[in-house]
């Protein structure tokens, strides 16, 4: 049975590093910061309640203490060795005493991310960047990066005060926290800037996520009631397409974003974009190699709400329909325009999708449909767009005409729709592949 002394002396190395990297951290932040760290931290290892003064003092002579002996010593001194000296020459140790584990873990947990939103800090981020990349390159995976920061925040806290500033970081947070898997990162790099480290995801899967992330942060802030249209901008580079270093991949993640940041606040203005500004080819969605080749996008729009006519009431319409002229088509133009002029100007729409044919790869997530209502059976979601879904089903199950279906797509809350399939194609998987439009 090993003693109570090697149980101690394997915790040592555990400890050590530790104080380490609280010294690192407390390089890092301001003296008022500094202190009250430093007080909650005296406070729990010894029960000693200093001033935030004192408490900075003490830590100075420590830092300088270990100096002055590991040169006196010819060896490294642990910081943990030389705040025990400092605190029993001080007096200010009498009892031994035990830390509690949750204390300590919080102690640990706020050397390491942002005390205002939770998310991993600066200097966690460029090491688990490092980190990810090595694994990455060693086995072959796409790891993307994706930068993220909110357009127009410096306004929110002039017009509403920094609380109110304080409420948005946290909803932009929350909701990063929300679309990551267990293996991916979040992490607050800035001000009001955030990243996301995606391992195992290409860029086409962290584009589709980056824009979902931004809708679902629009609603997350839409109950602030804020003057100001804040929104979620993001940067995407890829190893090893863009690069396998990290300062390559945070250099294309950011030139990217603010060309995308460039493109948006033009649009949003009203001026017209330059085609240098827009985003890279890159951040183009690619079509999925299992697309059937007969599905265009038009059969899936939103807007064909109404029933499909008869085809027999056809002809008859097109009998009795007048013929056009260019004269005439060019008078309604005409009347159109003049009718337009006459209308207030409408503020333009942010978050409106550019292109209503557009679909969203749900690759990588555990999207599904409940078809038939509650009690269906289940069915994977392969892809989502604004006018309809991407079914998975076997190949014997044959849907009706029209069915409803209750969506539960990650980071989004359960959507009951009703769906009609309009194309069937089967995949390599052996598995059917059902294109559904939405129906009112």
């Amino acid at each position: 049975m090993p003693s109570s002394g090697s149980t101690t002396a394997a915790r040592l190395p555990v400890e050590d590093s530790y104080l380490e990297l609280l010294a690192e951290t407390l390089d890092t932040m301001d003296l008022s910061a500094r202190g009250q760290f430093l007080q909650r931290y005296l406070r729990t290892i010894a029960h000693l309640d200093l001033r935030e003064s004192q408490c900075l003092q003490i830590w100075e002579d420590t830092l300088n203490n270990r100096r002055e002996l590991s040169e006196n010593l010819g060896r490294a001194v642990s910081l943990k060795t030389s705040l025990m000296d400092v605190l029993s020459t001080a007096g200010l140790v009498r009892i031994p005493v035990v830390i509690e584990y949750d204390e300590l873990k919080r102690l640990q947990l706020n050397a390491v991310t942002d005390p205002l939103t939770g998310l991993y800090n600066r200097r966690i981020f460029n090491e688990s960047l490092d980190k990810e990349l090595t694994r990455a390159k060693r086995y072959g995976h796409p790891l993307t990066l994706v930068i993220l920061d909110l357009h127009r925040f410096k306004e929110v806290n002039d017009m509403h005060g920094h609380p109110k500033g304080d409420e948005v970081l946290r909803a932009a947070a929350d909701t990063l926290r929300k679309a990551m898997r267990s293996s991916d990162y979040a992490f607050r790099i800035g001000g009001d800037e955030f990243a996301l480290l995606l391992p195992q995801t290409d860029a086409p899967q962290a584009i589709a996520l980056s824009r979902r992330i931004g809708v679902v942060f629009a609603e997350a802030i839409r109950p602030l009631q804020m003057s100001v249209s804040v929104s979620m901008d993001h940067g995407v580079s890829t190893c090893p397409e863009d690069g396998d270093q990290a300062d390559q991949l945070i250099r294309i993640a950011d030139e990217r974003l603010y060309q995308l940041k460039h493109a948006n606040h033009s649009r949003t203005d009203g001026t017209s974009v330059k085609p240098e500004a827009a985003p890279a080819p890159a951040q183009a969605p690619r079509a999925r190699a299992t697309e059937p080749p007969h599905a265009p996008a038009k059969t899936i729009s939103i807007e064909s709400k109404k029933p499909a006519e008869k085809t027999d009431a056809a002809p008859a319409a097109a009998a009795t329909a007048p013929a056009r002229t260019p004269a005439a088509a060019s008078a309604k133009i005409a009347a159109a325009q003049a009718v337009g002029s006459s209308l207030p100007p409408q503020p333009p729409q942010i978050y409106a999708m550019q292109r209503k044919s557009e679909r969203v790869t749900m690759a990588g997530t555990n999207a599904y449909a409940v078809l038939g209502g509650a009690g269906g059976h289940r069915a994977r979601v392969l892809d989502l767009g604004f006018g309809g879904v991407a079914l998975e089903v076997e190949p014997a199950e044959t849907l009706p005409a029209n069915l409803i279906a209750v969506l539960h797509v990650p980071i989004l809350p359960p959507v009951r729709v009703n769906l009609r399939p309009v194309w069937t194609a089967s995949s390599p998987e052996g598995t059917l592949r059902v294109g559904c439009c939405f129906v009112s």
